[in-house]
């Protein structure tokens, strides 16, 4: 097994040791690699797509006066049949998209999500 170093924010040290005590993990470096799995479940969930993609799109972001959401969602609006926008506790957004449309249409909009790096929670639910 190979051994990295890497540098994380207090922010995320936080994160990773709640995720930690969630999953009774016994250290961090096994919470690393659970972690890891996780992620890398949800990229196979959006990659693997064949057919028309349809579902649920949630983001939750702190970016309240950042345009890039308006942006993305004009880039999008053809995958986009139904968008809410809710205003949330401590100045965070909640969105809700309903989408439909060609996988590798979602897949370029998922990977624009993800990039900006913006979102503070980002949940696709596969509706079929």
């Amino acid at each position: 097994m190979a051994v990295i170093s890497i540098s994380l924010s207090d922010e995320s040290i936080d994160s990773l040791d709640k995720i930690q005590k969630s999953l009774d993990l016994a250290g961090r470096s096994e919470t690393v690699r659970a972690a890891i799995k996780i992620a890398g479940s949800e990229i196979k969930e959006i990659e693997g797509a064949e057919d028309a993609v349809e579902g649920v799109l949630i983001i939750v972001h702190s970016t309240h006066s950042d345009r890039w959401i308006g942006m993305l969602q004009h880039k999008y609006e053809g995958m986009i049949k139904t968008q809410l926008h809710s205003h949330l506790q401590s100045r965070k957004c909640l969105e809700v998209m309903i989408l439909s449309g060609d996988p590798g249409r979602f897949e370029e909009m998922m990977k624009d999500i993800y990039s900006t790096g913006k979102a503070d929670y980002v949940k696709f639910v596969r509706g079929r």
